[in-house]
């Protein structure tokens, strides 16, 4: 794995060329965002548990065929794979946001994860949903503490809801 200001500095070592404003802009912005991503991965690795919780409440509150008979995750084993594939989002998202670099989800998570869900039979519509959800509890308890500036920390989230939604295996 490699952060933003790895890639960006291996892409300019590539070209032989200096750092330019682009590039000096770029580190700047990282780093002013710094406080707010590790805040949100403090957060995230603190209350992972309490986070995937509240955000599958509010996926069943929202469509609670999911957990009826029929449902995707009916039964024991079910709900608990989605729950463990929430925490694995969750967790994925956490490396990403803090290294600021998408890459990251599309080699570890994105990539082979339509065909699993295809041969498994999972639907992605309420994954995606999952995610965003994540997302909307993180930014919530981060404002919570006092965190205003979250539209950072919305962006591995987004960026695993445009992979899964662009190979959306079925709405339900």
């Amino acid at each position: 794995m490699r952060d933003a200001i790895t890639g960006l500095i291996g892409r300019y070592d590539q070209l032989g060329r200096y750092l330019d404003r682009d590039a000096i802009d770029r580190i700047s912005a990282y780093y002013s965002e710094a406080e707010v991503r590790l805040a949100a991965v403090e957060l995230i690795n603190r209350e992972a548990a309490a986070i995937v919780r509240e955000a599958a409440q509010r996926l069943w509150l929202a469509d609670p065929e999911l957990i009826l008979p029929g449902g995707n995750a009916y039964t024991t084993r079910r709900l608990s794979a989605c729950l463990r594939d929430m925490d694995y989002f969750l967790r994925y998202a956490s490396y990403a946001l803090i290294a600021d670099d998408a890459s990251i989800l599309n080699e570890r998570v994105l990539n082979g994860l339509d065909d699993t869900y295809k041969s498994l039979g999972v639907p992605t519509g309420p994954t995606v949903r999952s995610i965003a959800l994540l997302a909307d509890v993180v930014c919530e308890m981060l404002l919570d503490a006092g965190v205003t500036a979250t539209a950072v920390v919305r962006v591995p989230f987004e960026h695993l809801c445009r992979g899964l939604g662009a190979t959306n295996v079925r709405a339900r």
